[in-house]
């Protein structure tokens, strides 16, 4: 059984552990893994940002930087150009919190004022030193992911001596040193990192090991969403890739998340919440039962 968890911050409030809550995912780059940059521009963004929320979303993570292994970054004022108008969007026209996906503290600050209420920091605050004290200055939700590397160098081999123990270790030394800098503990959500720096036999640890991570004491977030790992399952031999958006890739990223939720998952970050919401309402009454 998930520890149950209540997040109250501004208008918002999240309870997590009996149901599963689903993140959809806006990437505002031309160059995102998932899509191929199909929500490139403001205007399709802002489309996708509505039938995710249509669809049942109870928070949208908006991106403007690709961390797509081998991803190169991108300048703030790009950032900024891309996710702001989007945000302030959307911001006045749903109640469902808006998550910034971002390691820059100034990213973090403008997407803030413009109507975002979480920060999504893959970094885990250690890119930016200014990050923990913006996430503190606004007392908002923040999620700490970890990752090997950088987006450009994580996949180049990466190499652990124990993968759920020692992801286990960073993320609850990176929870630590946020209390210690400011930021209340019951704002904290921890993400394992699918993905970001991972062989495909780690990324099916991580997801079979979720529950070793909840004696951190904090909500866990789990993100498979098309991810290579799956599409290395599925495709057939002597294929070097499929396509992200194929039916199939779809099929394997609910059953990552169904097991996921069954192994102790309070929110699912996903590029599909239609489906999605089916699959956590199915597994959440069984894991309740």
């Amino acid at each position: 059984m998930r520890k149950q968890y209540t997040l109250k911050w501004g208008s918002h409030r999240l309870e997590l552990g009996e149901r599963t809550c689903v993140m959809g995912v806006v990437n505002v780059t031309p160059d995102s893994f998932s899509d191929g940059g199909r929500f490139y521009s403001p205007d399709a963004a802002i489309d996708q940002g509505e039938k995710l929320i249509a669809d049942g979303a109870d928070i949208l993570d908006i991106g403007g930087e690709s961390t797509r292994p081998f991803s190169d970054e991108v300048s703030e004022r790009d950032e900024l150009e891309r996710v702001i108008p989007v945000i302030e969007a959307l911001a006045g026209r749903t109640g469902i919190p808006i998550s910034i996906d971002t390691t820059k503290a100034a990213v973090a600050r403008r997407a803030l004022e413009a109507g975002a209420s979480i920060i999504n920091d893959v970094s885990a605050l250690r890119v930016d030193p200014q990050m923990t004290a913006i996430a503190a200055e606004f007392d908002v939700p923040v999620m700490l992911m970890h990752m090997l590397g950088t987006p450009k160098t994580m996949q180049e081999s990466p190499v652990y001596d124990d993968v759920v123990a020692d992801i286990k270790q960073f993320l609850d030394q990176a929870v630590s040193k946020a209390v210690n800098a400011g930021i209340a503990r019951e704002r904290i959500i921890i993400d394992p990192g699918i993905g970001f720096g991972k062989t495909l036999e780690h990324n099916l640890l991580l997801i079979n090991n979720v529950f070793e991570l909840k004696t951190i004491d904090v909500p866990i977030l789990i993100g498979p969403s098309r991810k290579a790992f799956l599409r290395n399952l599925l495709k057939e031999e002597g294929i070097e890739d499929i396509s992200p958006d194929l039916p199939i890739v779809e099929t394997g990223t609910q059953a990552a998340v169904a097991v996921a939720v069954t192994r102790g998952a309070h929110i699912v970050r996903v590029h599909d919440v239609a489906d999605t919401r089916a699959t956590v309402k199915i597994v959440d009454a069984i894991v309740n039962a």
